[in-house]
């Protein structure tokens, strides 16, 4: 809220200097604000204790959406990847992808890893979750697994994370 939007009867001012004058009321609020050819910007509008503050409102709303770009900028978005095996899939394959996968785990992203059971290989549920729990013990030094194996029609797929640094 700003001027003649804040509603309050009495409100604890901070000037333009950033000195702290104590609870006026808002004619008051308004009228240094308006000596000093800016705004009266609503900080606080908590009922009990509303902090007003004369400044420009243009150059707070642009610190403003500075920071917030700021923020944006170094906050990390983490990707999800994926790797499909399948159960025959031999242990030196198995390997490499085990490779690749501590690579994207080391990055940061999460990692979803996809068994595809063709044709009659249904019936060898049991050998897929063996393979994932191989799969997953092999990287275990760099993620943990996020969602344990789970079958999803025809595929069997398990999310794996990085490890916390603690």
């Amino acid at each position: 809220m700003i001027n003649e939007d804040i509603t309050f009867a009495q409100v604890r001012l901070i000037d333009a200097d950033g000195e702290m004058k104590g609870i006026v009321p808002i004619e008051e609020a308004l009228k240094a604000a308006d000596e000093a050819g800016v705004d009266l910007v609503c900080i606080s509008s908590n009922p009990d204790n509303p902090v007003c503050k004369v400044m420009d409102y243009g150059k707070f709303l642009f610190e403003q959406g500075k920071r917030e770009k700021e923020a944006r900028k170094k906050q990390k978005e983490t990707e999800l990847k994926e790797i499909g095996i399948k159960l025959t899939t031999d242990v030196h394959d198995i390997e490499v992808k085990q490779k690749a996968v501590i690579k994207f785990l080391k990055a940061g992203d999460r990692v979803k890893i996809n068994i595809r059971f063709r044709g009659r290989e249904m019936a060898y549920q049991q050998q897929g979750f063996a393979v994932m729990e191989k799969f997953a013990e092999g990287i275990e030094e760099y993620g943990q697994i996020d969602k344990k194996p789970k079958i999803e029609g025809r595929n069997m797929v398990m999310y794996l994370v990085p490890k916390k640094n603690k």
